[in-house]
């Protein structure tokens, strides 16, 4: 293996050396568990364990403590909070998913990204058990794709589900370190268009890809649902340094996430919902290009002017400079201004697609699933 980059060896050492004083100081660590998915011959289970100064108070058996250190974990998930955590870098952890238990370990990041087979799980939501030394137990939630479902969304998040004015330095850094997630602006129509998906097509998996960090997770979550989004596996990424370089690419992580996704999930034809302010357009025309037998249908929100504008510098989308491809593209490419108008688009190409008629009584109440 190929020597890790510089800039990654800087910060694995220096996130090192914090995790150690903190450890002298007292802290533990605590478990911030994120949604898996899954079929019925694998679960991939997500969470991020950080250093804590309080990782016990919950299971001390205190009601108020317990209360209170739940509202302390919130807090610390909040705006500038959450960018200022301290990963817990190789610490173990087991999963516990029925009477089974799988050990493993963290990343560099902190980050729990773990693959279990055999799990015994049947299609719908389930709950698995997190646990680490020094870390209060946490419940994870997991949604197994049953084979009989061959129909997915895929939805980006920035400027498509969620109005930020990403990537503008300034507004960026105000809405990701400052604004809290109940003053964000959701865009019009996207949650009414994605449940009425889910009405004609019960059971179906609604995966949120997106560029953003990981510690934005638990602020996302609560945004999404609070305005009446589908739950569903959020699949972020780490900002900063990586083995290969200074700063991670962000359309690599999408490219990576789609065909992992493809590869996992090969019974199931997505829907692909982005935005024209970045490269969504580009990135999903070449993925229906290589996996045509992936790809249902590709919906593009369009950025108006101003959003244009604060999103890349100019007041016109990406694909007017450069046309993303569309040769040897089977599926059809919609694009409108709002959800009301993409659901307008899409319900036609979708008519006759036929879902797993049992999913709808496998499926639980949004508000549970979320788990934050």
């Amino acid at each position: 293996m190929a020597r890790p980059h510089l800039a990654a060896l800087m910060e694995d050492a220096w996130n090192r050396r914090k995790s150690d004083t903190l450890r002298e100081r007292g802290w533990g660590t605590k478990i911030v568990p994120h949604t898996g998915y899954g079929s019925v011959g694998f679960v991939r289970v997500l969470a991020r364990v950080l250093m804590s100064r309080d990782p016990m108070r919950a299971a001390s058996g205190d009601a108020a403590g317990s209360v209170q250190s739940l509202r302390s974990a919130e807090e610390e998930t909040r705006g500038w909070r959450a960018f200022v955590t301290s990963p817990a870098i190789d610490v173990p952890v087991t999963i516990r998913i029925g009477e089974r238990e799988i050990d493993g370990r963290t990343d560099r990041s902190g980050l729990v990204d773990i693959v279990v087979h055999g799990h015994g799980l049947g299609p719908g939501w389930h709950q698995v058990e997190i646990s680490s030394p020094l870390a209060r137990p946490r419940t994870a939630s997991v949604l197994i794709i049953g084979t009989r479902q061959t129909f997915g969304l895929v939805s980006d998040i920035d400027d498509t589900v969620l109005s930020t004015s990403l990537p503008r330095p300034v507004i960026a850094a105000w809405n990701t370190f400052v604004k809290a997630e109940g003053t964000r602006s959701p865009v019009p129509g996207m949650a009414t268009f994605y449940r009425e998906l889910m009405d004609s097509h019960p059971g179906m998996p609604v995966i949120y890809l997106s560029t953003g960090a990981w510690n934005t997770a638990p602020s996302l979550t609560r945004f999404l649902r609070r305005n009446g989004y589908p739950p569903g596996p959020m699949l972020l990424t780490d900002w900063g340094p990586t083995h290969t370089g200074w700063f991670r690419s962000g359309q690599d992580h999408k490219r990576s996430a789609l065909a992992r996704l493809a590869r996992e999930l090969p019974h199931v034809k997505w829907l692909l919902v982005g935005d024209d302010g970045q490269n969504d357009p580009k990135l999903y025309t070449e993925f229906a290009a290589r996996r045509p037998d992936s790809v249902r249908a590709i919906a593009i929100r369009q950025l108006s002017v101003g959003e244009q504008v604060l999103s890349h510098g100019l007041p016109v989308a990406n694909d007017d400079l450069a046309p993303a491809p569309t040769q040897d593209i089977a599926a059809p490419v919609v694009r409108a201004h709002d959800g009301y108008a993409l659901s307008r688009l899409v319900a036609p190409i979708l008519d006759g697609d036929v879902a797993d008629p049992e999913a709808g009584a496998r499926a639980l109440e949004a508000s549970d699933m979320w788990g934050v």
